[in-house]
């Protein structure tokens, strides 16, 4: 049986963070999809789910033009669990009643435990659960039960274990959710009947023959930058297609110090695949002279980037796709049907309209870890599977406003120091992702051998996180940012004052821009 083959369906409603409940899924070992919640019933029946899960969103369920679902989906034989809005909309179209809370809540709360059933056989009554809702249910639909409560919340969950239907008003995606990663392993092993058959090896097994199928005979483009993504879609295709894969390096310009000749260097000793390096700065840069928004930079960049792909497929035979390295992160960020756009990422929604090649995202639904999980079952070296995330549009988007050579320069040698001090102190591993960025619109006063100087700030950030869609600034020790401040504002001219980012994710975006 394919590790595929025991999937969950999840129906999205609205909500910025609905991909924490797949990854919560997926560490359960059962494979899970993200769809819209337009999906018709056919539709979702013909994925053969062996469980759906609703999503949380933002609208309120007896609003007008509020989402909503077709009711011969809880007719329809598959496990279903609600969260959030749609623990509301199942107790709706069922027939239970829900309103407009007289006290609502958001944060921790301490849930009450009325029947454990099959969902709630790991909480105890006093266990905190993550709340976030103005709306309640205040009676359950007929055959439902009420399973606990909290004190404003008269239903925080419900259960109908005849039809395999439940409700959560909670959260039991997020980690402040005590006993969250039970409830919904509860749902998928228990209710659902999954085995836990999905792993980054596991998907390395089934991805090569689904690309062998998709391309046929066709050869392939594979855009690299050296990090894990870009990396683990390599060889992937390579072991799917062999020598029909070309792999192509763009120096844009915007790539950090001795970059370039870094990702040659590894990736000829890590792979046998034929690579080509292609010098595009100047053309980059001409593209970007005088761009200052941050989502028309990434836009000529995705487009440069395609245009420099579809040169290079002349020269390759039969070329017909480029792979890319694009994540789900990528995809959420880039704008869905029901999640808003954050920014558009150079290879989702910085893809030119026409393009003379077709896409190949192997890793679409993936998230970094997990990335990290098929390049280790791959084989990928460590100092691949660990690089820092480091984005496609590059430097431009750690400089706000217009990218010059000169900022770059400044960028990339303080960037370079902050990198190395990190290595040498062993806090490399310790950050998700680190970088220096550069505000040149504004300058700040400052004293340098007994004279004035007016000069750039160089920001140094630095951040935890598991998949990047949720980062908290690293706690780095004071006397190592002390030495990178020193060596930034004495080493790299026409700086003189250093700052530290203590921003998280959200409110702010990892990058800058």
């Amino acid at each position: 049986m394919s590790s595929t083959d025991e999937s969950v369906v999840i129906l999205d409603f609205g909500a910025q963070y609905t991909q924490l409940i797949a990854r919560r899924v997926r560490e359960c070992g059962v494979y899970c999809e993200i769809e819209p919640y337009t999906r018709s019933v056919e539709a979702i029946e013909a994925l053969a789910p062996r469980g759906i899960v609703l999503s949380g969103g933002p609208s309120s369920v007896y609003a007008s033009g509020a989402p909503s679902i077709d009711p011969d989906l809880f007719a329809a034989g598959i496990p279903i669990l609600g969260i959030c809005y749609g623990h509301q909309l199942m107790a709706r179209t069922l027939g239970g009643d829900v309103a407009a809370s007289a006290e609502r809540e958001y944060g921790p709360a301490a849930i009450e435990i009325l029947e454990p059933d099959d969902l709630l056989q790991d909480a105890r009554s006093g266990d905190q659960c993550w709340m976030s809702h103005g709306d309640t249910v205040r009676t359950p639909p007929a055959g439902f039960r009420v399973l606990a409560r909290t004190r404003t919340t008269p239903v925080a969950a419900m259960g109908d274990t005849a039809r395999k239907l439940y409700g959560v008003q909670f959260h039991p995606e997020v980690a402040h959710t005590t006993f969250g990663k039970d409830v919904l392993r509860r749902f998928v092993i228990d209710v659902c009947g999954c085995r836990g058959l999905w792993s980054p090896g596991s998907f390395v097994d089934e991805a090569i023959p689904e690309i062998r199928r998709t391309v046929g005979d066709a050869g392939v483009i594979c855009g690299v930058s050296g990090g894990v993504d870009s990396c683990a879609v390599a060889e992937l295709v390579h072991r799917a297609i062999g020598d029909r894969l070309t792999c192509v390096f763009v120096d844009h310009g915007l790539l950090r110090r001795g970059e370039k000749e870094q990702v040659e260097r590894d990736f000829a000793q890590a792979f046998g695949i034929r690579l080509i390096s292609v010098d595009a700065r100047d053309r980059f840069l001409d593209k970007l002279s005088g761009v200052v928004e941050p989502e028309a930079k990434r836009k000529v960049i995705g487009e440069e980037f395609v245009r420099v792909f579809e040169e290079c497929a002349h020269s390759v035979t039969g070329a017909q796709y480029l792979a890319q390295g694009t994540l789900y992160p990528d995809v959420i960020e880039s704008g869905t049907a029901t999640a808003a756009t954050i920014k558009s990422h150079h290879n989702v929604g910085g893809l030119p309209e026409k393009m003379g090649l077709k896409v190949l995202e192997p890793l679409r639904f993936l998230f970094k870890d997990e990335v990290r999980g098929v390049a280790i079952a791959l084989g990928l070296p460590d100092h691949i599977v660990w690089r820092h995330p480091f984005p496609g549009p590059g430097l431009a988007i750690r400089i706000t406003g217009a990218v010059t050579e000169e900022l770059l320069e400044t960028l990339r040698r303080a960037d370079a120091i902050f990198i190395e001090e990190l290595k040498a102190h062993n806090l490399y591993r310790d950050t998700w992702q680190a970088f220096a960025a550069l505000a040149p619109g504004t300058r700040t006063v400052g004293v340098m051998g007994d004279a004035r100087t007016y000069s750039h700030p160089v920001i140094l950030r630095a951040v935890t996180s598991e998949d990047g869609m949720t980062a908290d600034w690293a706690r780095l020790p004071y006397d190592f940012l002390q030495t990178v401040a020193s060596r930034i504002a004495n080493e790299v001219p026409g700086v003189n004052r250093v700052v530290y980012d203590i921003s998280s994710k959200p409110p702010a975006t990892i990058e800058w821009e």
